[in-house]
């Protein structure tokens, strides 16, 4: 799973320990669902409460990232709204901030790219927003 939360038309991302960026987010981890993990990232790897309120996407992440796996896994990507918190650094990351779709810094491309970002600026853009899967 992989959260987008906005403020002020700026969208979250988290700095990994290896210098990039990316969505908050990972592996969905047993007896969790799509919402609850979401959650839950978001807290471990930005400190936010979040509340996850609508499935941007569901994507074969072969068709999206690289390298490209011999199995599939399916990307969940999560519009949320912050709750509270704040960020504390962790065992994953090391910052968090804000970034206009113009000023993305170096990103995870194994987890996030470009377009995929700017699909959740799209969605969290238009209510409307149907859902985009693979």
């Amino acid at each position: 799973t992989r959260a987008a939360i906005f403020e002020d038309d700026k969208i979250l991302l988290v700095k990994e320990k290896n210098g990039k960026w990316s969505l908050p987010g990972g592996w969905v981890d047993v007896n969790q669902s799509i919402r609850s993990n979401t959650e839950k990232e978001v807290w471990e790897e930005a400190g936010l409460m979040v509340k996850a309120v609508r499935l941007i996407a569901l994507q074969d992440r072969n068709q999206h990232n690289l390298p490209r796996y011999a199995y599939g896994i399916c990307k969940a990507f999560v519009l949320c709204e912050m709750l509270g918190g704040e960020f504390q650094e962790n065992n994953e990351t090391v910052s968090s901030d804000y970034f206009s779709l113009d000023e993305l810094p170096e990103l995870a491309e194994e987890k996030n790219t470009r377009a995929q970002i700017a699909m959740c600026f799209d969605a969290y853009r238009d209510q409307n927003w149907m859902v985009k899967f693979d």
